[in-house]
C-alpha cells in the first residue's frame, strides 16, 4: 500500500504520517531526505527526530541515490520528504540544474518494492503562483508532475489541512 500526504508547509504533514505508520507493523523504515543548511533545517530535524523518538522507526538519512537504498528487510517505510529529495537531486553542489523526475521516481518505486507500507510525505509548493526566479519555476513545475504521477500510483492521497487529512483518493487505514 502507498500512501501520499500532502498540504501546505507545517500543516501537519509529519506528525500524521507517523501516527499512521505506528499503526502497521514493524519494522519501520525513516527515510530522512533533508539536508542540513544550515540553523533552520538543523532545527527542523531536531524537531522531527524528538517527534519520531520512541516510535519504533530505524532513519536512513538519505539525500540522493534513493533508488540504490537497500532496507534490511521488508516493513513500514516513512519517505519525508519527496520535497527536499527533488531539490537534492535538482541542484547538485555546483549550482548546475538537472530535471532530478526519473530519479525521484525511480526511489519511491524502489521504496515501494521493499516495503509493505509506503508512506510518502509531500507538499503542495505551486499554489500561490509568486514571482519566482526562472530555476524556482522548474522546481515547482518538476515538483507538480512528481505529485501528479505519485498521486495517480497511489492507493490513497491525503491533504492535512490544520492537522485534519482530506482524503482525495482511497481510504485512510485508520
Amino acid at each position: 500500500m502507498m500512501i501520499i500526504l500532502t498540504g501546505g508547509s507545517g500543516c501537519g504533514k509529519s506528525s500524521f504520517a507517523e501516527k499512521l505508520c505506528v499503526q502497521f507493523p514493524s519494522p519501520r523504515w525513516y527515510i530522512a531526505a533533508m539536508r542540513p543548511f544550515g540553523e533552520g533545517s538543523e532545527a527542523k530535524i531536531a524537531r522531527h527526530r524528538i517527534l519520531r523518538r520512541g516510535k519504533g522507526f530505524e532513519t536512513f538519512e538519505r539525500y540522493t541515490d534513493v533508488e540504490n537504498l537497500v532496507l534490511p528487510q521488508r516493513g513500514t517505510v516513512l519517505l519525508e520528504c519527496i520535497c527536499n529529495l527533488t531539490a537534492n537531486e535538482m541542484y547538485d553542489d555546483m549550482g548546475n540544474v538537472s530535471d532530478p523526475y526519473d530519479r525521484v521516481m525511480a526511489g519511491v518505486a524502489a521504496l515501494r518494492r521493499q516495503s509493505d507500507h509506503l508512506v510518502v510525505v509531500t507538499n503542495d509548493v505551486g499554489s500561490d503562483d509568486g514571482d519566482y526566479p526562472e530555476s524556482v519555476k522548474e522546481y515547482i513545475r518538476v515538483m507538480g508532475r512528481i505529485n501528479a504521477s505519485l498521486a495517480a500510483q497511489s492507493d490513497v492521497v491525503a491533504e492535512l489541512v490544520c492537522g485534519i487529512p482530506i482524503v482525495l483518493k482511497g481510504e485512510l487505514p485508520i
